[in-house]
């Protein structure tokens, strides 16, 4: 839309000044022209007047008469003027015009003749100065047309993506903070109507949650007597048979406390997303005090090139985790410096590399680094896997960017860098250290 809104104004703009401009330099040239023209006749038919009343008068022509109508003062372009009396007699004033020149030739009656002239290139100039002028302003009003619409395009854009960020974070289930009137009516409604959205949500989503709390209370108590009742009978049974059965019963009792737990734990996640404001910098900083230390003893090093206003949408503790198996991954089967950068990806997003010297990932295994149980020996092949499902569930994608050099690259929904993510979304909690330290103990490719 901000681009939409751009280019529309700077159209008109540009209608404007060529509709406007450029007959007013053509008009405004032509008038200085003539008015100059004008000038000069009017300058010539004075003088001649002038010329005529002293011939008949009987009194003598001199230069003191032409040095009025010479010029070159307050702005005035110089005029060569010369007068020949009805006796031959010639009077000079002013500097003789060299080259193309505007003359006035005005004859008398009792048979003297004047002659004034400019220079054609002091007309075009005055002209042309003219020219320039408009030239100017259209440029002015143009720069002024472009400011206008980056203005006014910013002042109808923010909103949007104020309203965009609320709505992401509404759809993975979470309650957003009210916004600020944006002024602009239509986007004020949807807005409200998205606060209305968000607070029935929430309702629901407090009465689910209760409900599956309450849920598990009711079948962990029966399910917990039941097993304490089986292991009685274990200890209390004289046969063989019955203890092994009634073993069995306890298995199974166990095991169905297990998938109580985990479709508890999974409706909790399908309900509430944990999508927030992250500031990369914060999290790549803490992977590098992490890990510069394991990359030292190796011999290595670990390099981290981010920005500091860097924002992206993503889970705190999934993206420290999916860094983290990307820098153990290229510890372990790498080489060299291992390199982590950021950079923008397109308008609204942001990849973060993870780089190494290494020999890459093999040819036949490359198409399939990110499925599970695929290793090229040295693991498990579940973090890529991981790594990438976590990636996913925030909206992103983990891409093996290049093979050799080996390139991963992490990427993610960015805030707009022009706005405050502060405003849209809260801050994203800081990732603790000894949590991620625990997570990379897990299996790798």
């Amino acid at each position: 839309m901000r681009r939409r809104v751009l280019q529309a104004t700077i159209a008109a703009v540009t209608v404007a000044v060529v509709l406007l401009g450029i007959p007013l330099a053509f008009y405004g040239a032509r008038l200085i022209r003539d008015t100059e023209l004008r000038h000069l006749n009017d300058a010539a038919a004075a003088l001649g007047r002038q010329v005529e009343a002293r011939i008949t008068a009987g009194r003598e022509l001199s230069e003191e008469m032409l040095e009025p109508y010479v010029g070159g003062q307050d702005g005035a372009l110089p005029v060569s003027a010369s007068v020949v009396g009805p006796d031959g007699t010639r009077i000079q004033a002013g500097d003789p015009v060299e080259g193309q020149a505007y003359t006035k030739v005005v004859n008398t009656e009792s048979g003297g003749v004047v002659v004034m002239s400019v220079s054609y290139w002091d007309v075009v100039w005055r002209t042309a100065r003219a020219v320039v002028l408009v030239v100017v302003a259209a440029t002015v009003a143009f720069a002024a047309g472009i400011s206008m619409a980056l203005w006014q395009a910013r002042r109808l854009a923010a909103p949007l993506v104020y309203l965009a960020a609320s709505a992401e974070q509404l759809g993975s289930g979470q309650v957003r903070p009210r916004l600020e009137p944006s002024g602009v009516e239509e986007i004020d409604l949807v807005a409200a109507e998205l606060v209305r959205s968000a607070d029935r949500l929430a309702g629901r989503l407090a009465a689910e949650r209760q409900f599956a709390s309450d849920a598990s209370h009711q079948l962990r108590t029966p399910l917990t007597a039941l097993s304490m009742r089986l292991e009685e009978i274990i200890e209390a049974a004289s046969s063989d048979e019955v203890r092994e059965e009634a073993r069995i019963a306890l298995e199974q009792v166990e095991r169905l406390v297990t998938v109580v737990d985990d479709l508890l734990a999974r409706s909790r996640r399908a309900q509430g997303g944990t999508t927030e404001a992250v500031h990369l910098a914060d999290v790549l900083v803490q992977q590098r005090e992490e890990w510069a230390p394991t990359f030292a003893r190796a011999g290595r090093r670990l390099v981290v090139e981010v920005p500091d206003d860097v924002s992206v949408l993503a889970t705190p503790g999934a993206l420290a985790q999916v860094l983290a198996t990307l820098i153990e991954n290229s510890l372990k089967h790498g080489g060299g410096t291992t390199t982590v950068r950021s950079r923008p990806s397109g308008p609204a997003a942001f990849v973060v590399e993870v780089a190494d010297e290494g020999p890459g990932v093999p040819d036949d295994l490359a198409p399939r680094i990110f499925e599970r149980e695929v290793t090229s020996g040295a693991g498990t092949g579940l973090g890529l896997a991981l790594a990438r499902d976590l990636v996913a569930a925030d909206g992103g994608r983990l891409e093996l960017a290049q093979r050799r050099p080996p390139v991963f690259a992490v990427f993610l929904a960015a805030v707009p860098r022009s706005l405050d993510p502060d405003v849209v979304l809260p801050r994203g909690s800081l990732v603790s250290p000894q949590g991620r330290r625990r997570r990379r103990r897990g299996p790798r490719r």
